[in-house]
């Protein structure tokens, strides 16, 4: 039996993004092309693939078991053909990047810029998640994650700031009105905004280290929002008085330097290392990503 490659992308795409109008702008097609290319490789394999209503496409069990094998099969299948890439002037092609949405907040924008200036046949494509997806299974050439949530066999390097920090801070008018915490545990008596991951499991207990004592607390507050996409809700009912925030000092930082927030319990907060641009290296390295490794590697902030 003979199929044909496009009908193959074309399922893995729309099984991926979840709908077929998802899929079409994930490879830059139409929805229709990739419905017709799907309804094609049910016919030939005699098994439906997607379960679909007016809300939503599910792969079936047989999509599923596909789907998880085509995956890295095709993903080889781009590095092979990425070979190519080598003999060109100037690396082309498309890179996707995993990234937590801090990464793509307070790192990714010094590099992407300069980086798609100087390699301007690369396209770029970004997905910002925190919930920790398999890189490789959502279609992404690398990631960027922290130290301790890296994937094991994977080859890792220096991206951003070496050292970050995170930051509690609050706006004066609450802390006027409600004390300023001295030490770390004073701030189970305070309203603190805390953070929910897509897992459903709440953010770790805030940390603080001084001098060798290290304090952890699991501070209760009113304010409960999605870790990624809602965490500037958090910072403007901060701003707004509503209690005590806990998060990257440098996207903090324009609040602090403007005096929307100050610092609560600054001596106590803990830094920690920086992320890591990381990549599977059991494979051929597509050419794009050859690219942004290098070019991540030149920049002078790694150390």
């Amino acid at each position: 039996m003979k199929t044909d490659l496009g009908d193959l992308n074309a399922f893995v795409a729309v099984a991926r993004a979840g709908g077929f109008r998802e899929g079409a702008r994930t490879i830059g097609s139409s929805a229709s092309f990739l419905s017709e290319a799907v309804r094609r490789l049910e016919a030939q394999l005699g098994v439906r693939l997607l379960n679909r209503t007016t809300r939503s496409v599910v792969p079936t069990e047989a999509g599923k078991g596909l789907l998880e094998r085509l995956g890295p099969a095709l993903t080889e299948v781009e590095a092979a053909l990425d070979v190519v890439n080598g003999f060109r002037d100037r690396p082309a092609g498309t890179l996707r990047l995993n990234v937590p949405v801090s990464a793509a907040r307070l790192v990714l924008p010094a590099i992407i810029p300069p980086f798609l200036a100087a390699y301007p046949d690369i396209r770029l494509e970004i997905m910002a998640d925190d919930s920790f997806v398999d890189m490789l299974a959502a279609g992404c050439d690398a990631g960027i994650r922290y130290d301790e949530k890296l994937e094991q066999d994977m080859i890792a390097v220096p991206i951003g700031p070496r050292v970050q920090r995170f930051a509690t801070a609050a706006s004066p008018a609450y802390l006027d009105r409600c004390g300023r915490p001295r030490h770390p545990r004073e701030l189970l008596g305070h309203a603190c905004l805390l953070g929910r991951f897509a897992s459903g499991r709440t953010t770790a207990p805030w940390e603080f280290e001084l001098d060798g004592e290290v304090v952890r607390v699991d501070p209760a507050g009113p304010l409960i929002v999605s870790v990624g996409g809602s965490i500037d809700l958090a910072v403007d009912a901060a701003i707004a008085g509503t209690g005590i925030i806990s998060l990257f000092e440098d996207w903090l930082r324009p609040h602090l330097d403007t005096g929307a927030l100050e610092p609560v319990l600054e001596p106590w907060w803990q830094s920690f290392s920086g992320p890591f641009l990381y990549y599977p290296g059991r494979r051929l390295v597509p050419a794009p990503l050859r690219a942004f490794i290098d070019f991540v590697k030149a920049l002078p902030n790694r150390t």
